[in-house]
């Protein structure tokens, strides 16, 4: 067999909160690994994946690790080339922690490196938010773009897409709960409502903005207040078991703030520091222990590498 390369894509937490499709951080952990070596065929084959219980495709085009390997390639023009992928899924599926986006940031970030990387990290950005019209009907950075960058990231969709690290206070931590319920990206989209009061938004543009000042001045009673979901959480709460118990023990041990993780059912508290992580995560888990209700729990800092080479 010929030697490959293997690298690994972080899980992220995307919206947080008052960033809805907007701002997301990344995880040191759950991720993905992806190895890729070349091949004699043209195209992207993908020849094993494992930890996905069979829930994945193998065919190249319904796969979001395929659709952005895939997508490089076509990029550079590299009609005869093969590359085989393998995926390693090291995270749970349907679990708002961007499972389809670590897939595709690691497959596209191996392949770049396999090629003796042609194009910047950053410029990979594309091609795995492209990938993502796979799992959820569009083309979503929230994702995609921490597990990619890693930080703290606010992301901006349009002619190009940008992101935009955002600065962190030193010591900040994370506590995620995964209950086993699946929510997939497109059903949680449904549900919502396509109108927004007026004065809903601008309460939630206020949090916000007033989140962005918090990070970059490290005020972390600022940030306490900003975290905060008028729009989204209310209407996605009902969707995942206990959501509002499991809010209610992460604050009152400490948490600066609580809510959904992407479309769920995931649920992160940000912390100030790892002591009062651990805390939240032993009171939200115990929420679940008592409804006898199978979870993960992950306690980590906010990633600054993002996918690395392994």
């Amino acid at each position: 067999m010929r030697s490959g390369i293997k690298v690994f894509a972080p899980a992220s937490v995307s919206n947080v909160a008052c960033g809805f499709d907007l701002l997301g951080f990344a995880l040191e952990e759950p991720g993905d690994e992806v190895v890729v070596r070349f091949a004699d065929k043209p195209g992207i084959q993908i020849t094993k994946i494992t930890g996905a219980q069979g829930k994945l495709p193998y065919e190249t085009d319904k796969n979001t690790a395929g659709v952005a390997a895939q997508k490089l390639l076509d990029f550079l023009g590299e009609k005869t080339l093969g590359i085989e992928l393998e995926l390693h899924k090291k995270m749970p599926i349907g679990s708002g922690l961007g499972s389809s986006a670590a897939s595709a940031v690691a497959a596209v970030f191996a392949v770049n490196e396999l090629l003796k990387h042609p194009l910047e990290k950053r410029d990979l950005l594309p091609f795995a938010a492209e990938a993502e019209k796979v799992s959820s009907g569009a083309a979503h950075l929230d994702n995609v773009a921490p597990s990619l960058i890693g930080g703290m990231v606010l992301v901006q969709k349009g002619e190009k897409m940008r992101a935009h690290r955002l600065p962190t206070p030193a010591g900040l931590f994370a506590a995620v709960v995964h209950p086993e319920v699946e929510i997939l990206t497109k059903n949680a989209r449904q549900i919502l409502h396509p109108f927004i009061p007026l004065e809903k938004h601008v309460e939630q543009s206020g949090y916000l903005g007033s989140l962005i000042i918090g990070l970059y001045q490290s005020d972390l009673e600022l940030i306490s207040r900003s975290l905060q979901d008028v729009i989204i959480e209310p209407q996605r709460a009902p969707l995942i078991p206990h959501f509002f118990e499991v809010k209610e023990a992460a604050l009152n041990q400490g948490a600066l703030g609580c809510s959904i993780s992407g479309s769920g059912p995931s649920i992160f508290a940000l912390c100030p520091n790892s002591h009062v992580a651990q805390l939240c995560g032993e009171a939200m888990a115990r929420i679940y222990d008592d409804a006898k209700i199978a979870y993960q729990i992950y306690l980590s800092p906010i990633n600054q590498e993002g996918v690395v080479k392994c």
